[in-house]
């Protein structure tokens, strides 16, 4: 049996790449082969060395102006590339090589974009009094946030709400939603 072999690109803390991570632990189709990040100092990083999963560390040059990360991912014979919190827009010659499937921490098309993600999300989607929120998991290409939609969930947004508890209840949706649409998008369920 083929294995299916996930690479996460985190820059952060990694709390969704570790529930990731931790979803696929006993997965016998599908693994979790390498997390790879943009940011050294990345907690993300710890995480997967905890769970003994490969890292790679990659700066901007070997990023967009070589083909070093696309030949090792190749190499690697990973099959879907997942962002978890990576901020950096993918270079072409990855988006031409590899599906690639992102989770943004509101419901696109509003509150996406470039400089759009973590708390300043959620202060928008408070300061604008919005009635709910939640998040979008959707394909990767060229522009942030602009890949095709394959599934949203919701949350309400109470007129009491802060960013930080409207953040507490799109992390909630983030760790149970995004490891089973991965899933279901590498076996076929999901197009």
């Amino acid at each position: 049996m083929n294995v299916m072999k996930i690479a996460i690109f985190a820059s952060g803390s990694g709390t969704n790449a570790q529930k990731i991570m931790e979803y696929f632990l006993e997965n016998e189709e599908i693994k979790i082969d390498s997390l790879w990040s943009n940011n050294p100092r990345a907690y993300a990083l710890n995480r997967a060395s905890l769970l003994e999963i490969e890292t790679f560390v990659f700066d901007r040059r070997h990023f967009y102006e070589t083909e070093d990360v696309l030949r090792k991912l190749k190499e690697r014979d990973i099959c879907l590339i997942v962002l978890a919190g990576f901020l950096w827009l993918i270079p072409e010659n990855l988006i031409q090589n590899f599906p690639m499937l992102n989770i943004h921490p509101a419901l696109l098309p509003q509150y996406g974009g470039k400089g759009m993600y973590g708390m300043k999300v959620h202060q928008a989607v408070v300061d604008n009094r919005e009635k709910k929120s939640g998040i979008t998991i959707h394909l990767v290409n060229q522009k942030y946030d602009e890949g095709e939609i394959i599934f949203q969930a919701e949350c309400p947004v109470l007129t009491a709400d802060t960013p930080e508890l409207v953040a507490g209840k799109v992390h909630e949706l983030e760790y149970k939603y995004y490891p089973m649409v991965i899933e279901q998008y590498l076996l076929g369920k999901i197009k």
